[in-house]
């Protein structure tokens, strides 16, 4: 019997505020989380696998510069890009990440090469590059991945460390964002795939939790998962494999095992978010933010697309 198909993705936990989201930027980001769904939903229609839903998914939110991932990645301490991603199928957790890139168009499709590769899991920097270009991926100069309202952010969150000695007072929307998304396809098997530029301001160097696997991004036959927050949170804690030991060992079905982690990170003092779909194709997209930029869809439940807690 065929298994119901299921999709879900995230932009990010990292949202403005109601108050500073204008009419016309949230039609815009609302379009582009519609785009990657679409994206996705017809690999899944298609009757193809997961990973290849959750690659389409996160190529189209890599391109959209509203997003931290790609075009529009936030900017590091001494204004560069470094980009992150991971993709990972549930069948045999077979995974590939890179980390620190700079020139790679999608760092998704780069992480996908490194995965069917199978030699390593994680390649960084110019060594990923390098294979990224071998292999006749997009490359693209550093400064294709910049826009104005990234640099803007980056100069704000500067006076701020300068004049309090920390970014603590910066908001979720200035410091970070990710997206990821994770799948559901006809033969039951699962697929996650998380991509960022890491948070502004951050240490040249810095890696987070996307591109770890069970950290930012999970998959095995009984769950996906894709997160978003503060990566050091989630590598501390091993969050997207947490969620998948809770259902496995503990009997937790999805919605609780999701709920009880962002509740763990909560504690911690960590704004986070994930999206996750189980081997039964229910959804759970949690976060404990003012908003999360968020769309799903399934056969049984039909499409969301949403940011704020509507």
């Amino acid at each position: 019997m065929a298994s119901p198909i299921a999709l879900a993705l995230h932009g990010g936990c990292g949202t403005p505020s109601r108050a500073e989201l204008s009419a016309e930027r949230e039609a815009r980001i609302r379009a582009g989380l519609d785009r990657a769904l679409t994206a996705g939903w017809a690999e899944l229609r298609a009757g193809r696998p997961a990973v290849e839903a959750v690659a389409a998914a996160v190529v189209v939110l890599e391109d959209d510069p509203e997003f931290n991932a790609g075009r529009g990645a936030v900017f590091t301490a001494a204004g560069t890009h470094e980009l992150d991603a991971c993709i990972m199928v549930g069948t045999g957790q077979h995974a590939g990440a890179v980390a620190g890139v700079t020139r790679i168009r999608n760092p998704i499709l780069a992480a996908r090469e490194v995965m069917e590769r199978g030699e390593q899991v994680l390649v960084a920097g110019p060594g990923a590059e390098r294979m990224a270009e071998a292999a006749g991926l997009a490359m693209v100069d550093p400064s294709y991945f910049s826009t104005e309202e990234r640099r803007q952010a980056l100069a704000e969150v500067q006076r701020l460390q300068k004049r309090t000695g920390s970014m603590d007072g910066a908001s979720a929307a200035q410091r970070h964002g990710t997206v990821g998304a994770v799948a559901l396809d006809r033969a039951g098997h699962l697929a996650a795939a998380t991509s960022t530029g890491g948070f502004t301001n951050k240490t040249p160097g810095r890696v987070g939790d996307t591109p770890i696997p069970g950290a930012g991004t999970w998959a095995d036959e009984m769950v996906a998962v894709s997160m978003t927050g503060q990566g050091e949170f989630m590598l501390r804690l091993a969050a997207a494999k947490e969620i998948a030991v809770r259902i496995a060992y503990r009997g937790v079905s999805l919605g609780p095992a999701c709920a009880g982690m962002i509740r763990d990170l909560d504690q911690m003092k960590c704004g986070a978010g994930l999206v996750a779909v189980d081997r039964w194709g229910r959804v759970a997209l949690p976060y404990n933010t003012d908003g999360m930029f968020r769309a799903s869809m399934t056969e049984a439940g039909g499409k969301t697309v949403a940011i704020f807690r509507d």
